[in-house]
């Protein structure tokens, strides 16, 4: 028996018969303003594209799930870590940074990689990258530092200028920069690379007790990197070359899996650690914080409609459930306000009733009204509190333990003790992680990118960048000085 056919329907469900004719005066006469499916294609049309996120707009995503296979109940009472065997659903968005969402996807970058934990205490959002560390240890450098990956505000071009120049003077950079032009800055695909928390967050117990902890998310297909030259051919052979092993990779049968670990750290270690534990230019050395394993993450399905799930994906570091939250870091803590200020602004006050947003709990809350409001609104139940009317209440076990503070001065800090240190960690990647063959392409692919620096300011700014490399490693900044004939 055949399936009946569906009616073409309006918006509001009202069938019609006329989808390529306009209504007009006669065979040639003009069109009718009362043509309304004329207007509500043309409408909807013009209105497609929301706006695009301003970093990590070129990505792609799938769902799977994440199943604990390690008890880690001694540092967290997170109900989904209570035991080994527990699972969630997950939805897991890869990006680029900072291209455009038509940019390639094996353009030099940083890559995304964001989490969604659907539990049944709420979403627990873990939004990294794919490296441990960033570029700048606070929020306040942050659209600086974008607006130089992105264009020049005169040309309209890319300027490696702007790129160096800020970079230069930011020696902090120097760890990410380091990482982003060795190999691992054009990873082979999404499922040959890490991802890591890259903040410092904490756990707390069912104790009340609070440790710090780094997230990171091991892929078991083995990391494989392009070279940069292969790279750049991949970009003019398949601009949408990650995003399409991806969903091949997945609708074959062949998930991806990755598992996760974690770093602790006891307050008491946090005082003593050699550099800032807050910092997000550091890592904490594996001898010391050894990994300590936690659970398995596979993806196993591609969705159904791209523009539903993927490109109205909204994540937030905010987003963390009882047993998991937040530090010191002070780039974690601008972006728990930064991240959800961008949903509300491209996707609407009510981002999270979006079905790829929204938990497996139903919210109890008095936030009501906006655009896009799509559930019953709160029906006729008090939008205020405390009120005599609702059963809603404050449960007191989720509360966290006091923060203990420093100081009680505040004051714009520039600096910490020993935070000055922009060269130990990115010289010791140089000089002892990095193999013989990994210097020379990081090497070659620095002094790629530098030659294309211009204008007045092009000496100055090569000269300071070539002593904050200098600093990092002698071998490092004599060949990218040789590199780009320049005499030390």
């Amino acid at each position: 028996m055949s399936e009946k056919k569906k009616k073409l329907t309006t918006a509001s469900g009202i069938p019609y018969a006329k989808h390529e004719d306009s209504m007009t005066v006669g065979p040639r006469g003009p069109i009718l303003l009362q043509d309304y499916v004329l207007h509500e294609k043309m409408a909807h049309f013009n209105r497609e594209r929301i706006p695009e996120r301003v970093v990590h707009a070129k990505g792609t995503g799938a769902f799977g799930v994440f199943r604990v296979t390690h008890d880690i109940s001694r540092y967290t009472r997170a109900k989904l870590f209570s035991k080994a065997g527990n699972e969630c659903p997950v939805f897991v968005r890869f990006s680029t940074v900072g291209g455009e969402k038509g940019s390639a996807d094996t353009e030099r970058d940083p890559r995304g990689f964001a989490i969604k934990f659907y539990t049944e205490d709420g979403n627990w959002d873990l939004v990294g990258n794919n490296t441990p560390v960033f570029f700048i240890k606070d929020p306040k450098k942050f659209s600086d530092f974008i607006h130089t990956q992105k264009r020049n505000p005169k040309t309209n071009l890319k300027d490696a200028a702007m790129f160096w120049d800020f970079l230069s003077l930011n020696p902090e950079s120097m760890h990410q920069v380091m990482i982003l032009f060795s190999d691992r800055g054009t990873p082979y695909s999404y499922r040959n690379m890490n991802g890591y928390g890259s903040h410092t967050f904490s756990m707390i117990n069912d104790k009340n007790e609070r440790v710090w902890v780094k997230f990171h998310v091991k892929t078991k297909q083995g990391i494989k990197n392009f070279t940069g030259p292969e790279a750049d051919e991949m970009k003019g052979k398949d601009p949408d070359w990650a995003q399409g092993d991806l969903v091949k990779t997945i609708e074959k049968g062949d998930f991806p899996l990755w598992t996760m670990k974690i770093q602790v750290m006891t307050e008491k270690q946090a005082s003593e650690f050699k550099w800032n534990p807050f910092d997000l230019t550091k890592v904490w050395p594996h001898s010391d914080f050894p990994l300590i394993d936690v659970g398995e993450m596979e993806l196993n399905k591609i969705p159904e409609n791209y523009f539903r799930d993927v490109e109205q994906a909204a994540f937030a570091p905010s987003h963390v459930v009882d047993g998991i939250g937040y530090s010191f870091d002070k780039m974690l803590q601008g972006r728990l306000l930064s991240y959800p200020d961008a949903h509300r602004y491209r996707l609407g006050a009510n981002y999270e009733q979006i079905p790829v947003n929204r938990p497996l709990n139903k919210p109890s809350n008095y936030e009501r009204d906006g655009y896009m409001r799509v559930d019953d609104n709160g029906g006729d139940s008090p939008n205020y509190h405390p009120n005599s009317f609702d059963n809603i209440e404050a449960d007191q076990s989720y509360k966290e333990p006091p923060l203990k503070m420093e100081s009680d001065v505040a004051d714009w800090y520039d600096r910490n003790e020993n935070d000055d240190d922009h060269y130990t960690q990115p010289g010791i990647l140089f000089e002892k992680v990095m193999t013989e063959q990994e210097r020379k392409n990081t090497v070659n692919n620095i002094v790629g990118h530098m030659k294309g620096i211009g204008g007045p300011k092009r000496e100055e700014i090569i000269r300071r960048q070539l002593g904050h490399f200098l600093k990092t490693s002698e071998k490092l900044g004599k060949a990218v000085a040789e590199g780009l004939g320049v005499n030390l």
